[in-house]
Protein backbone atom coordinates (compact mmCIF):
# COMPACT_ATOMS: atom_id res chain seq x y z
CA UNK A 1 0.00 0.00 0.00
CA UNK A 2 1.32 3.10 -0.36
CA UNK A 3 0.46 7.37 -0.04
CA UNK A 4 -1.07 7.35 -3.51
CA UNK A 5 -3.89 5.13 -2.75
CA UNK A 6 -4.66 6.64 0.94
CA UNK A 7 -4.45 10.11 -0.90
CA UNK A 8 -6.91 8.53 -3.90
CA UNK A 9 -9.59 7.40 -0.97
CA UNK A 10 -9.20 10.84 0.51
CA UNK A 11 -10.28 12.30 -2.60
CA UNK A 12 -13.04 10.12 -3.35
CA UNK A 13 -14.09 11.00 -0.13
CA UNK A 14 -14.92 14.69 -0.65
CA UNK A 15 -17.26 13.61 -3.27
CA UNK A 16 -18.56 10.99 -1.24
CA UNK A 17 -18.66 11.92 2.59
CA UNK A 18 -21.62 10.13 3.74
CA UNK A 19 -20.48 6.86 1.90
CA UNK A 20 -19.10 4.79 5.05
CA UNK A 21 -17.75 1.87 3.78
CA UNK A 22 -15.03 3.75 1.72
CA UNK A 23 -14.46 6.13 4.95
CA UNK A 24 -13.75 2.39 6.60
CA UNK A 25 -11.37 1.44 3.68
CA UNK A 26 -9.62 4.85 4.40
CA UNK A 27 -9.68 4.42 8.16
CA UNK A 28 -8.18 0.74 7.48
CA UNK A 29 -5.37 2.34 5.18
CA UNK A 30 -4.23 4.66 7.62
CA UNK A 31 -4.39 2.57 10.15
CA UNK A 32 -1.79 0.08 7.86
CA UNK A 33 -0.04 2.65 7.31
CA UNK A 34 1.08 3.62 11.06
CA UNK A 35 -1.00 7.07 10.50
CA UNK A 36 -2.83 6.20 13.54
CA UNK A 37 -3.72 9.83 15.13
CA UNK A 38 -5.91 10.26 11.74
CA UNK A 39 -7.10 6.50 11.86
CA UNK A 40 -8.77 7.12 15.17
CA UNK A 41 -10.98 10.49 14.01
CA UNK A 42 -12.20 8.52 11.04
CA UNK A 43 -12.97 5.32 12.87
CA UNK A 44 -14.93 7.87 15.41
CA UNK A 45 -16.54 9.17 12.43
CA UNK A 46 -17.69 6.07 11.46
CA UNK A 47 -19.01 4.98 14.69
CA UNK A 48 -20.84 8.26 15.07
CA UNK A 49 -23.37 7.06 11.89
CA UNK A 50 -22.74 2.99 12.75
CA UNK A 51 -22.75 2.56 16.26
CA UNK A 52 -22.30 -1.14 16.24
CA UNK A 53 -20.15 -2.15 13.62
CA UNK A 54 -17.67 -4.69 15.17
CA UNK A 55 -14.84 -3.90 12.68
CA UNK A 56 -14.86 -0.11 13.41
CA UNK A 57 -14.82 -0.90 17.20
CA UNK A 58 -11.73 -3.54 16.21
CA UNK A 59 -10.16 -0.60 14.06
CA UNK A 60 -10.48 2.46 17.18
CA UNK A 61 -9.37 -0.05 19.38
CA UNK A 62 -6.03 -0.95 17.59
CA UNK A 63 -5.69 2.65 17.17
CA UNK A 64 -5.74 3.80 20.68
CA UNK A 65 -3.55 1.32 21.27
CA UNK A 66 -1.21 2.62 18.80
CA UNK A 67 -1.32 5.92 20.24
CA UNK A 68 -0.84 4.68 23.91
CA UNK A 69 -4.19 5.42 24.89
CA UNK A 70 -4.55 1.91 26.65
CA UNK A 71 -7.09 2.65 28.81
CA UNK A 72 -9.12 3.85 26.03
CA UNK A 73 -8.67 0.64 23.92
CA UNK A 74 -9.49 -1.38 26.94
CA UNK A 75 -12.95 -0.25 27.86
CA UNK A 76 -13.94 -0.62 24.19
CA UNK A 77 -12.44 -4.27 24.39
CA UNK A 78 -13.82 -5.36 27.44
CA UNK A 79 -17.01 -4.14 26.14
CA UNK A 80 -17.50 -6.44 23.01
CA UNK A 81 -16.22 -9.39 25.66
CA UNK A 82 -18.89 -8.69 27.95
CA UNK A 83 -21.41 -8.46 24.93
CA UNK A 84 -20.24 -11.31 23.88
CA UNK A 85 -19.16 -9.64 20.49
CA UNK A 86 -15.43 -10.21 20.59
CA UNK A 87 -13.40 -11.82 18.38
CA UNK A 88 -9.98 -13.89 18.39
CA UNK A 89 -7.90 -10.56 17.30
CA UNK A 90 -9.80 -8.66 19.97
CA UNK A 91 -8.61 -11.10 22.74
CA UNK A 92 -4.56 -11.21 21.21
CA UNK A 93 -5.12 -7.28 21.30
CA UNK A 94 -6.26 -6.83 24.73
CA UNK A 95 -3.34 -9.53 25.69
CA UNK A 96 -1.02 -6.57 24.34
CA UNK A 97 -2.72 -4.11 26.46
CA UNK A 98 -2.51 -6.24 29.64
CA UNK A 99 1.56 -6.76 28.91
CA UNK A 100 2.04 -2.59 28.29
CA UNK A 101 0.36 -2.07 31.46
CA UNK A 102 2.41 -4.26 33.03
CA UNK A 103 0.24 -7.26 33.92
CA UNK A 104 1.26 -10.42 32.35
CA UNK A 105 -0.94 -12.56 34.10
CA UNK A 106 -3.56 -10.98 32.42
CA UNK A 107 -1.85 -11.11 29.11
CA UNK A 108 -0.93 -14.58 29.20
CA UNK A 109 -4.91 -15.29 29.88
CA UNK A 110 -6.18 -13.35 26.62
CA UNK A 111 -3.18 -14.53 24.45
CA UNK A 112 -3.75 -18.06 25.30
CA UNK A 113 -7.47 -17.82 24.33
CA UNK A 114 -6.65 -15.87 21.11
CA UNK A 115 -4.81 -18.34 19.76
CA UNK A 116 -6.90 -21.58 21.16
CA UNK A 117 -9.55 -19.04 18.03
CA UNK A 118 -7.52 -19.04 15.70
CA UNK A 119 -3.73 -20.44 15.63
CA UNK A 120 -3.00 -18.27 12.79
CA UNK A 121 -2.64 -15.78 15.23
CA UNK A 122 0.15 -16.95 17.29
CA UNK A 123 2.76 -14.62 17.74
CA UNK A 124 6.01 -16.26 19.38
CA UNK A 125 7.61 -13.04 20.52
CA UNK A 126 4.61 -11.87 21.95
CA UNK A 127 4.17 -15.24 24.13
CA UNK A 128 8.36 -14.53 24.51
CA UNK A 129 7.72 -10.76 26.30
CA UNK A 130 4.95 -12.35 27.93
CA UNK A 131 7.03 -15.16 29.62
CA UNK A 132 9.55 -12.82 30.57
CA UNK A 133 7.40 -11.04 32.28
CA UNK A 134 5.58 -13.69 34.28
CA UNK A 135 9.29 -15.30 35.12
CA UNK A 136 10.15 -12.29 36.75
CA UNK A 137 7.06 -11.97 38.43
CA UNK A 138 6.27 -15.71 39.14
CA UNK A 139 3.23 -15.59 38.23
CA UNK A 140 2.43 -18.13 36.79
CA UNK A 141 3.91 -20.74 34.25
CA UNK A 142 5.18 -19.90 30.98
CA UNK A 143 3.89 -20.12 27.62
CA UNK A 144 5.13 -22.46 24.89
CA UNK A 145 6.46 -20.76 21.90
CA UNK A 146 4.84 -23.14 18.91
CA UNK A 147 4.39 -22.88 15.35
CA UNK A 148 1.32 -22.35 13.35
CA UNK A 149 1.59 -26.00 11.96
CA UNK A 150 2.38 -27.78 15.16
CA UNK A 151 0.33 -30.38 16.07
CA UNK A 152 -2.35 -30.24 18.98
CA UNK A 153 -0.34 -31.71 22.14
CA UNK A 154 -2.93 -32.83 24.23
CA UNK A 155 -5.84 -34.67 21.76
CA UNK A 156 -8.74 -36.12 23.97
CA UNK A 157 -8.71 -39.84 23.09
CA UNK A 158 -10.81 -41.64 25.39
CA UNK A 159 -13.36 -43.13 22.73
CA UNK A 160 -15.23 -46.04 22.70
CA UNK A 161 -18.25 -48.07 20.85
CA UNK A 162 -20.47 -48.73 23.28
CA UNK A 163 -22.79 -52.26 22.51
CA UNK A 164 -25.53 -51.62 24.48
CA UNK A 165 -28.84 -50.50 22.87
CA UNK A 166 -32.19 -48.96 24.26
CA UNK A 167 -33.79 -52.55 24.62
CA UNK A 168 -30.72 -52.44 27.77
CA UNK A 169 -32.42 -49.74 29.42
CA UNK A 170 -35.45 -50.13 31.54
CA UNK A 171 -38.38 -48.56 30.53
CA UNK A 172 -38.05 -44.47 29.07
CA UNK A 173 -40.27 -45.12 26.27
CA UNK A 174 -40.87 -41.55 25.29
CA UNK A 175 -37.44 -40.43 26.22
CA UNK A 176 -36.00 -43.09 23.78
CA UNK A 177 -38.95 -41.73 20.56
CA UNK A 178 -37.86 -38.06 21.59
CA UNK A 179 -33.69 -39.35 21.19
CA UNK A 180 -34.83 -41.03 18.09
CA UNK A 181 -36.39 -38.10 16.19
CA UNK A 182 -33.26 -35.51 17.22
CA UNK A 183 -30.38 -38.02 16.61
CA UNK A 184 -30.97 -41.88 15.45
CA UNK A 185 -33.56 -41.16 12.68
CA UNK A 186 -31.42 -38.46 10.93
CA UNK A 187 -28.39 -41.01 10.69
CA UNK A 188 -30.25 -44.10 9.65
CA UNK A 189 -32.32 -41.90 7.24
CA UNK A 190 -30.07 -39.00 5.83
CA UNK A 191 -31.99 -38.70 2.00
CA UNK A 192 -34.97 -37.77 4.28
CA UNK A 193 -33.59 -35.17 6.29
CA UNK A 194 -31.52 -34.11 4.04
CA UNK A 195 -34.73 -33.06 1.85
CA UNK A 196 -36.08 -31.03 4.39
CA UNK A 197 -33.00 -29.20 4.69
CA UNK A 198 -32.12 -30.81 8.08
CA UNK A 199 -28.31 -31.38 8.98
CA UNK A 200 -27.54 -34.62 10.38
CA UNK A 201 -26.35 -33.57 14.31
CA UNK A 202 -27.44 -30.85 17.18
CA UNK A 203 -27.98 -31.05 20.63
CA UNK A 204 -30.40 -32.66 23.22
CA UNK A 205 -29.95 -31.77 27.38
CA UNK A 206 -31.08 -34.51 29.82
CA UNK A 207 -32.16 -33.48 32.77
CA UNK A 208 -33.48 -34.94 36.05
CA UNK A 209 -33.08 -36.60 39.55
CA UNK A 210 -29.80 -38.46 39.79
CA UNK A 211 -29.64 -42.09 38.92
CA UNK A 212 -32.15 -42.34 36.48
CA UNK A 213 -30.09 -43.55 33.70
CA UNK A 214 -29.04 -40.49 31.56
CA UNK A 215 -25.54 -41.22 31.08
CA UNK A 216 -26.56 -45.31 30.32
CA UNK A 217 -29.21 -43.54 27.87
CA UNK A 218 -26.38 -41.61 26.03
CA UNK A 219 -24.15 -44.74 25.83
CA UNK A 220 -27.46 -46.41 24.71
CA UNK A 221 -28.10 -44.27 21.95
CA UNK A 222 -24.33 -44.27 20.32
CA UNK A 223 -24.57 -48.25 20.36
CA UNK A 224 -28.09 -47.97 18.55
CA UNK A 225 -26.59 -45.94 15.65
CA UNK A 226 -23.20 -48.24 15.93
CA UNK A 227 -21.17 -44.22 16.57
CA UNK A 228 -18.36 -43.41 18.34
CA UNK A 229 -18.92 -42.22 21.95
CA UNK A 230 -17.05 -39.82 23.99
CA UNK A 231 -17.66 -39.18 27.73
CA UNK A 232 -16.75 -35.99 29.10
CA UNK A 233 -16.29 -35.01 32.55
CA UNK A 234 -15.41 -32.01 34.34
CA UNK A 235 -11.67 -33.18 34.68
CA UNK A 236 -11.43 -33.88 31.02
CA UNK A 237 -11.51 -29.99 30.67
CA UNK A 238 -11.23 -27.77 33.24
CA UNK A 239 -7.04 -27.42 33.58
CA UNK A 240 -5.16 -24.96 36.15
CA UNK A 241 -3.59 -22.75 33.58
CA UNK A 242 -5.37 -19.92 32.18
CA UNK A 243 -6.14 -21.09 28.64
CA UNK A 244 -6.07 -24.76 29.19
CA UNK A 245 -9.77 -25.18 29.98
CA UNK A 246 -11.00 -23.63 26.32
CA UNK A 247 -7.48 -25.45 24.49
CA UNK A 248 -8.79 -29.00 25.89
CA UNK A 249 -12.93 -28.39 25.01
CA UNK A 250 -11.62 -27.00 21.54
CA UNK A 251 -9.41 -30.80 21.27
CA UNK A 252 -12.28 -32.73 22.80
CA UNK A 253 -14.60 -31.37 19.59
CA UNK A 254 -12.06 -31.61 17.11
CA UNK A 255 -11.23 -35.55 18.12
CA UNK A 256 -15.70 -35.97 17.66
CA UNK A 257 -15.20 -33.84 14.28
CA UNK A 258 -12.72 -36.50 13.51
CA UNK A 259 -14.12 -39.69 14.23
CA UNK A 260 -17.88 -38.99 12.82
CA UNK A 261 -20.69 -40.52 13.41
CA UNK A 262 -19.59 -39.41 17.04
CA UNK A 263 -22.02 -39.11 20.12
CA UNK A 264 -20.26 -36.14 22.76
CA UNK A 265 -21.89 -36.49 25.87
CA UNK A 266 -21.07 -34.07 28.75
CA UNK A 267 -21.84 -34.99 32.34
CA UNK A 268 -22.78 -32.53 34.99
CA UNK A 269 -22.68 -29.73 32.23
CA UNK A 270 -23.95 -27.45 34.50
CA UNK A 271 -20.31 -27.51 35.93
CA UNK A 272 -18.62 -26.58 32.55
CA UNK A 273 -21.38 -24.00 31.79
CA UNK A 274 -22.55 -22.04 34.71
CA UNK A 275 -24.95 -19.11 34.42
CA UNK A 276 -22.83 -16.31 34.14
CA UNK A 277 -24.20 -14.20 35.76
CA UNK A 278 -23.15 -16.26 38.83
CA UNK A 279 -19.60 -16.21 38.19
CA UNK A 280 -17.46 -14.34 39.75
CA UNK A 281 -13.93 -14.73 37.43
CA UNK A 282 -13.02 -14.15 34.17
CA UNK A 283 -11.58 -17.82 33.60
CA UNK A 284 -15.14 -19.16 33.71
CA UNK A 285 -16.60 -17.05 31.53
CA UNK A 286 -14.25 -17.67 28.84
CA UNK A 287 -14.87 -21.32 29.05
CA UNK A 288 -18.47 -21.36 28.63
CA UNK A 289 -17.89 -18.92 25.81
CA UNK A 290 -15.68 -21.56 24.11
CA UNK A 291 -17.98 -24.19 24.40
CA UNK A 292 -21.08 -21.94 22.85
CA UNK A 293 -18.39 -21.36 20.06
CA UNK A 294 -18.36 -25.26 19.53
CA UNK A 295 -21.97 -25.92 20.11
CA UNK A 296 -22.14 -22.92 16.97
CA UNK A 297 -20.17 -25.02 15.00
CA UNK A 298 -19.09 -21.72 12.83
CA UNK A 299 -15.48 -22.13 13.08
CA UNK A 300 -15.72 -26.02 12.52
CA UNK A 301 -18.85 -27.78 10.55
CA UNK A 302 -20.51 -30.23 13.52
CA UNK A 303 -22.42 -32.62 10.89
CA UNK A 304 -22.20 -35.50 12.03
CA UNK A 305 -21.75 -35.16 15.91
CA UNK A 306 -24.54 -35.58 17.86
CA UNK A 307 -24.04 -33.81 20.92
CA UNK A 308 -25.92 -35.01 24.31
CA UNK A 309 -25.25 -33.38 27.74
CA UNK A 310 -26.67 -34.16 31.43
CA UNK A 311 -27.47 -32.50 34.35
CA UNK A 312 -29.31 -32.94 37.77
CA UNK A 313 -29.29 -28.69 38.12
CA UNK A 314 -30.73 -27.64 34.76
CA UNK A 315 -31.56 -23.93 36.49
CA UNK A 316 -27.55 -23.39 37.02
CA UNK A 317 -27.00 -23.59 33.56
CA UNK A 318 -26.39 -20.10 31.33
CA UNK A 319 -29.44 -19.77 29.48
CA UNK A 320 -27.70 -19.27 26.03
CA UNK A 321 -26.90 -23.31 25.89
CA UNK A 322 -30.76 -23.28 25.19
CA UNK A 323 -30.80 -21.19 21.85
CA UNK A 324 -31.88 -22.50 18.67
CA UNK A 325 -28.65 -25.05 17.40
CA UNK A 326 -27.04 -25.44 21.10
CA UNK A 327 -29.26 -27.82 23.21
CA UNK A 328 -32.48 -26.68 21.66
CA UNK A 329 -34.29 -30.01 22.80
CA UNK A 330 -34.53 -30.33 26.67
CA UNK A 331 -35.57 -33.72 27.88
CA UNK A 332 -37.03 -34.47 31.27
CA UNK A 333 -35.32 -37.65 32.60
CA UNK A 334 -38.11 -39.13 35.03
CA UNK A 335 -37.80 -42.00 37.74
CA UNK A 336 -38.61 -44.94 36.32
CA UNK A 337 -42.72 -45.62 36.05
CA UNK A 338 -44.00 -49.14 37.17
CA UNK A 339 -43.23 -50.93 33.85
CA UNK A 340 -40.25 -49.34 33.69
CA UNK A 341 -38.93 -50.58 37.18
CA UNK A 342 -40.55 -53.92 36.66
CA UNK A 343 -37.49 -53.70 33.15
CA UNK A 344 -34.86 -52.41 35.71
CA UNK A 345 -35.65 -54.94 38.18
CA UNK A 346 -35.54 -57.83 35.41
CA UNK A 347 -31.52 -56.31 34.26
CA UNK A 348 -30.19 -55.98 37.34
CA UNK A 349 -31.36 -59.66 38.86
CA UNK A 350 -30.69 -61.38 35.58
CA UNK A 351 -27.06 -62.61 36.62
CA UNK A 352 -27.93 -63.26 40.48
CA UNK A 353 -29.31 -66.61 41.42
CA UNK A 354 -32.69 -66.33 42.91
CA UNK A 355 -35.89 -67.93 44.00
CA UNK A 356 -39.82 -67.04 44.04
CA UNK A 357 -39.41 -63.87 43.05
CA UNK A 358 -42.34 -61.41 41.95
CA UNK A 359 -41.03 -58.34 40.09
CA UNK A 360 -44.14 -57.11 40.17
CA UNK A 361 -44.67 -56.52 43.53
CA UNK A 362 -41.20 -55.13 44.42
CA UNK A 363 -42.09 -52.49 41.24
CA UNK A 364 -44.99 -51.39 43.54
CA UNK A 365 -43.03 -51.26 46.46
CA UNK A 366 -40.43 -48.54 44.62
CA UNK A 367 -42.66 -45.58 43.47
CA UNK A 368 -40.36 -43.10 43.19
CA UNK A 369 -37.07 -45.29 43.19
CA UNK A 370 -34.90 -44.31 40.67
CA UNK A 371 -32.79 -47.06 38.61
CA UNK A 372 -29.62 -46.42 40.69
CA UNK A 373 -31.81 -47.12 43.64
CA UNK A 374 -32.86 -50.23 42.70
CA UNK A 375 -29.66 -51.01 41.57
CA UNK A 376 -28.19 -50.33 45.32
CA UNK A 377 -31.80 -52.48 46.41
CA UNK A 378 -30.08 -55.48 44.70
CA UNK A 379 -26.69 -55.04 45.84
CA UNK A 380 -27.86 -54.48 49.39
CA UNK A 381 -29.62 -58.43 48.85
CA UNK A 382 -27.20 -59.90 46.82
CA UNK A 383 -24.58 -58.63 50.10
CA UNK A 384 -27.42 -60.21 53.29
CA UNK A 385 -27.50 -63.62 51.55
CA UNK A 386 -22.82 -64.20 51.10
CA UNK A 387 -22.23 -64.83 54.66
CA UNK A 388 -24.78 -67.27 54.76
CA UNK A 389 -23.22 -68.56 51.02
CA UNK A 390 -19.75 -68.43 52.76
CA UNK A 391 -20.51 -70.30 55.63
CA UNK A 392 -22.60 -73.17 53.95
CA UNK A 393 -19.92 -73.09 50.75
CA UNK A 394 -23.00 -73.27 48.21
CA UNK A 395 -24.63 -70.26 46.60
CA UNK A 396 -28.09 -69.25 48.45
CA UNK A 397 -30.33 -67.38 46.26
CA UNK A 398 -32.04 -64.45 46.61
CA UNK A 399 -35.45 -64.46 47.64
CA UNK A 400 -38.23 -61.96 47.57
CA UNK A 401 -38.47 -61.45 51.71
CA UNK A 402 -34.58 -60.45 50.78
CA UNK A 403 -35.12 -57.67 48.05
CA UNK A 404 -38.43 -56.72 50.48
CA UNK A 405 -35.98 -55.95 53.63
CA UNK A 406 -33.63 -54.55 50.79
CA UNK A 407 -36.07 -52.26 50.43
CA UNK A 408 -37.39 -50.96 53.29
CA UNK A 409 -33.19 -50.45 54.44
CA UNK A 410 -33.02 -47.92 51.40
CA UNK A 411 -34.54 -44.52 51.19
CA UNK A 412 -35.55 -43.19 47.24
CA UNK A 413 -32.80 -40.46 46.25
CA UNK A 414 -35.23 -38.50 44.24
CA UNK A 415 -37.08 -36.94 47.29
CA UNK A 416 -34.64 -34.22 47.98
CA UNK A 417 -34.22 -33.56 44.17
CA UNK A 418 -38.04 -32.93 43.94
CA UNK A 419 -38.20 -30.68 46.97
CA UNK A 420 -35.89 -28.41 45.20
CA UNK A 421 -36.94 -29.32 41.68
CA UNK A 422 -40.65 -28.16 42.64
CA UNK A 423 -39.20 -24.98 43.64
CA UNK A 424 -37.93 -23.62 40.22
CA UNK A 425 -40.77 -25.21 38.32
CA UNK A 426 -43.67 -23.48 40.67
CA UNK A 427 -41.73 -19.94 40.22
CA UNK A 428 -38.67 -19.75 38.05
CA UNK A 429 -40.38 -21.71 35.01
CA UNK A 430 -39.96 -19.15 31.82
CA UNK A 431 -41.31 -20.52 28.64
CA UNK A 432 -42.77 -23.86 30.51
CA UNK A 433 -39.16 -25.09 31.04
CA UNK A 434 -39.84 -27.08 33.66
CA UNK A 435 -43.78 -28.41 32.82
CA UNK A 436 -42.84 -32.07 32.80
CA UNK A 437 -41.31 -31.24 36.57
CA UNK A 438 -45.04 -30.08 37.47
CA UNK A 439 -46.89 -32.72 35.56
CA UNK A 440 -44.36 -35.44 37.08
CA UNK A 441 -45.47 -34.27 40.60
CA UNK A 442 -49.40 -34.07 39.27
CA UNK A 443 -49.48 -30.27 40.05
CA UNK A 444 -51.71 -27.62 38.28
CA UNK A 445 -49.30 -24.64 37.86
Amino acid sequence: MNNSYIENLRTALTVSPENMPLRKMFATALLTEGVTNEAEIEFKKILQATPTDLDSKLGLTKAFFANGKLSEAEIIAEELIAAEQSSADMYLLIAQIALKKDNPHRAFEFYNTAISIDKSLIDNSLADAINDQLVKQGLAKPISTISETDELDSIFTDIEKPKIKFADVGGMSIVKEEIALKVIHPIKNPQIYAAFGKKIGGGVLLYGPPGCGKTMLARATAGEISANFINVGINDVLDMWIGGSEKNLHDIFQTARASTPSVLFFDEVDALGANRSDLRNTNGRFVINQFLDELDGVRYSNDGILILAATNTPWYLDPAFRRPGRFDRIIFVAPPDFNARVEVFKIHLKSVPTEGIEIEDLAKLTDTFSGADIKAIVDIAVESKLPQSLKLGRVVPVTQFDLKQAIKNHRSTTKEWFATAKNYALYANHGGLYDDILKYLKIKN
